[in-house]
């Protein structure tokens, strides 16, 4: 049953989600085609810099994301502090980067006094972009559009490119938020397309240790505007979810644990792993059979919502739901 998205994305539960979308003709978002040989890897890069581009403008950050033949996955951040704060003339500078202004912003900007009405009509149209720069729709709606024209040209053809909405699930804590991010950034060694993560292109993670890794400051730039892309969420380690500004743990055992991780879901390298559990598995309590499991099958084991088993429970009641996917998954992970 279809869900209105305003039910399922509510940032007073959690700022973090993980969304989903897949291109209708499967194998022609990116990678290559087996019967003509045309390859569509290029697309890749449409994708990567757009995300970044539209961070920059939205009141959206990027904590990690994957780039596969026919979808893509992103978790995202609601920068809900940051999207109240913003000056009228910044909500204005920024969505007039999207969309043409009307008639009335057009006049604004030129320095023409507004009457009363008009003034007030300003102030409500204000406000609406202001709701949107941190909506989740609005994001992935420029997007997709633009995904899907600049491929339809390419093609030489017109009609559907992606098979619907995008999906999206809400990762309620820190371990929803930790299994979510690990799975993303995955999403090639699972597939059998990359052999380590430093080779996962187009993923999060490859981006991170590039940029860790660099002499220079990245400051990548958009090829069609000279306004530097955002840089992907910082981790900054924080323990507490009302102080921390990034991803909540520290960027040196998150890279511990996906090396663990990205070499247990490879057959031919089994071998090589350490007994230990990496520390992260150990200060957040997870067993590590429940971990190899959340971290191949997560998409699998959860519908909207992802977190301790109370978590989905409250997340779901305020939504409206009754029924929740994921109770045995939950228990295992949140031993």
């Amino acid at each position: 049953m279809t869900v209105a998205r305003r039910r399922l994305i509510d940032v007073a539960s959690t700022p973090y989600y993980h969304v989903i979308n897949r291109c209708v003709r499967r194998a022609f978002l990116c990678g290559e085609d087996a019967v003509t040989g045309r390859s569509y890897e290029h697309r890749r890069e449409w994708i990567a810099t757009k995300i970044r581009q539209l961070s920059a403008i939205f009141c959206i950050d990027i904590c990690a994301y994957a780039v596969m033949n026919n979808h893509y996955h992103l978790v995202l951040k609601i920068d809900a502090e940051r999207q109240q704060v913003l000056s009228s003339w910044e909500v204005i500078e920024r969505w007039t980067q999207l969309f043409h202004p009307p008639m009335l912003v057009a006049r604004f900007l030129k320095g023409d006094t507004l009457d009363k009405t008009l003034q007030f009509q300003l102030d409500a149209l204000i406000e609406e972009w202001r709701k949107r720069l941190g909506d989740i729709s609005w994001f992935m709606r420029c997007l997709n559009e633009e995904i899907a024209r600049k491929a339809n040209k390419e093609d030489n053809c017109t009609g559907v490119f992606w098979e619907g909405r995008f999906k999206s699930q809400a990762l309620l804590d820190e371990q929803a938020l930790l299994t979510c991010m690990m799975y993303v950034d995955l999403n090639p060694i699972r597939a059998g397309i990359a052999d380590s993560i430093a080779n996962s292109d187009f993923t999060s993670i490859q981006t991170r240790i590039k940029e860790q890794q660099s002499t220079q400051p990245d400051n990548p730039t958009s090829p069609h505007k000279t306004t530097p892309l955002k840089p992907l969420l910082d981790f900054d380690g924080a323990t507490h979810t009302a102080t921390q500004s990034g991803i909540p743990f520290h960027f040196a055992d998150y890279l511990e644990l996906i090396d663990w991780t990205g070499r247990a879901v490879r057959t031919d390298k089994r071998g090589a792993i350490a007994e230990t559990a990496p520390k992260l598995l150990q200060q957040l309590g997870i067993a590590s059979d429940a971990w190899m499991r959340s971290a191949t099958e997560f998409s699998k084991q959860y519908a909207r919502a992802c977190g301790s088993w109370a978590a989905m429970c409250e997340f779901k009641t305020r939504q409206g739901g009754k029924w929740c996917r994921g109770k045995q998954y939950s228990s295992e992970l949140y031993q």
